[in-house]
């Protein structure tokens, strides 16, 4: 196993790939007809949790920012969100959160600070422990 600074590629970088693809041209259509919520969970849906390539964690993260983005009702989201979602996405939160770039900052810490009403503390405990899965 290559060391934690070595670049790692995934064996089926290629299909990873492609299905981030299909699944970004799902996203664009859906937001393209304004049903903002049903991109999100899209876009979070089969995330590359485990996988350690850089490549397609990039790729899956420019779709999962698109859709955070997107997103203007976040109350509206999150009463349309299902439970399942909320770890996922606050991982996602702190990756948006973590880009320094400032309109993705303030989106990320609004969606952060409703969901963290929403789903409790442990929410956040639950992300910042797990070490196996990262986007």
């Amino acid at each position: 196993m290559a060391g934690a600074a070595a670049f790692v590629e995934a064996d089926n970088a290629e299909e990873i790939m492609a299905r981030i693809e299909t699944k970004s041209q799902k996203i664009k259509s859906l937001l393209k007809h304004y049903k903002h919520v049903e991109a999100l969970k899209t876009s979070l849906d089969g995330s590359l949790l485990k996988t350690l390539d850089e490549r397609c964690k990039s790729a899956n993260w420019i779709v999962v920012h698109r859709a955070i983005m997107a997103i203007k009702d976040i109350d509206g989201m999150l009463n349309s969100l299902a439970a399942e979602y909320y770890d996922i996405l606050m991982k996602y939160l702190y990756r948006g959160i973590s880009t320094g770039d400032e309109p993705t900052c303030e989106q990320c810490l609004m969606i952060h600070e409703k969901l963290t009403e929403r789903a409790g503390l442990g929410c956040i405990l639950r992300c910042l422990s797990d070490t196996t899965n990262t986007v």
